[in-house]
């Protein structure tokens, strides 16, 4: 996978953005194991901007280490400062899938109930409508009833 390149303006909003986190992946004396990859493009996909703290005294290695990040995982370097590489890449949209066969969920209603003498206030009622029940004219809570089908249409053709 080839790396981002971002623009200064986008590097530095995600500069700015990528200053209160904490490191997310430590790469220990090992360097770049096929285990730290699969955590770093796991944290990506996950957060987006991740901080990366290499525990190595050689700044040669820490750019070639942010080098082959970049590349293998189409990642955009934003910020190597002293021993923090700070990388992003687009968080890919979650598929929610829809089910069929669900039922809608409860409901929550005010009821005002007027007094029968008009001389006192209304009382409201909160009642929890469920998915199998409505509410009546009255302010009660009754079963939903199935709403019936012709025959010519429930019938084979």
């Amino acid at each position: 996978m080839p790396s981002l390149t971002l623009t200064p303006t986008e590097r530095r909003a995600k500069r700015a953005d990528a200053h209160h986190l904490d490191p997310v992946v430590l790469i220990g004396a090992d360097g770049l194991t096929p285990p730290v990859r699969k955590e770093v493009d796991a944290a990506l996909a996950a957060h987006g901007l991740i901080k990366v703290r290499v525990f190595s005294d050689d700044r040669a290695a820490r750019e070639a280490m942010l080098a082959e990040l970049t590349d293998t995982l189409g990642a955009a370097s934003v910020q190597h400062i002293g021993k923090l590489l700070v990388l992003w890449r687009p968080v890919p949209p979650k598929v929610k899938a829809e089910r069929e066969d669900r039922l809608p969920g409860p409901k929550v209603v005010k009821v005002l109930k007027f007094s029968k003498s008009g001389n006192h206030r209304p009382q409201v009622k909160k009642l929890k409508v469920l998915g199998n029940q409505r509410l009546a004219a009255g302010g009660e809570l009754k079963r939903a009833r199935r709403r019936q089908t012709s025959i010519k249409k429930t019938a084979p053709a």
